[in-house]
């Protein structure tokens, strides 16, 4: 066998044996239990609610809680849109509550957020969702301060008001790829040298011309069919 053909077999060996210890090392990210407050109303899919109308998870996965959920709401005044999440990342390798969170950047005008314990010791993030009050704030509860690593969730939201004729667009991205810009939190596991980021926008537009062109085109449709029956009498 030639030198250069027993490099070439060692250096395929070398980058299979890196392939496979990278696989080996990803970490195992699930979804414990997530939710929704749209304007005051609660739905946690998880614990058997419906997923609200308006609310599209054709891009998330539910088992990993990776992945993209587009919002739609539409109604003239004021609303709120909170979305909750609790992960875990390789829990059963190094339990649930060696992790830690971050928020990175500055948040945007009506953009709530919280990153704490979820409830079952000390933190009040999910009563926060409950009531649609997340504090801007790590680790932070009226019950106690949680001291981090813990149990970490995430929560986001939006206030903001619409027009008549005004529709909102909002997504919310999870994603072990960080942002490069924006706004955005962080939950990580150190043990695992994994993280998973969470970030969100909000558009306001006029609802699409076309619904409206239609609208317009069926009932003229109909004057015209009117008139000729007249016309035939």
């Amino acid at each position: 066998m030639s030198r250069k053909k027993l490099l070439s077999i060692i250096t395929l060996i070398a980058l299979a044996c890196a392939v496979a210890s990278n696989v080996a090392q990803a970490a195992t990210i699930a979804l414990f239990d997530y939710g929704f407050n749209i304007d005051g109303t609660v739905s946690m899919p998880f614990q058997g609610d419906p997923v609200p109308s308006g609310v599209n998870l054709s891009g998330f996965d539910d088992i990993t809680g990776l992945g993209a959920i587009g919002v739609t709401m539409t109604g003239a005044g004021a609303h709120s849109f909170d979305a909750f999440f609790d992960h875990e990342i390789d829990e059963a390798i190094n339990t649930f509550f060696n992790e830690t969170g971050a928020a990175t950047g500055t948040a945007l005008a009506g953009q709530s957020w919280e990153i704490d314990e979820p409830g079952d010791s000390n933190g009040d993030i999910f009563v926060n969702f409950q009531d649609s009050a997340l504090d801007n704030g790590i680790g932070t509860s009226v019950f106690g301060n949680t001291v981090f690593p813990d149990d970490v969730s995430m929560a986001m939201g939006w206030d903001f008001s619409l027009a008549v004729g005004d529709m909102a667009l909002i997504e919310f991205v999870l994603s072990e790829l960080a942002p490069t810009s924006g706004f955005f939190l962080s939950h990580s596991d150190p043990d695992s040298n994994a993280t998973i980021y969470l970030s969100s926008t909000l558009t306001v537009s006029a609802i699409p011309v076309p619904a409206a062109v239609w609208l317009f085109g069926s009932g003229l449709l109909g004057l015209i069919g009117i008139a000729r029956r007249k016309s035939a009498n």
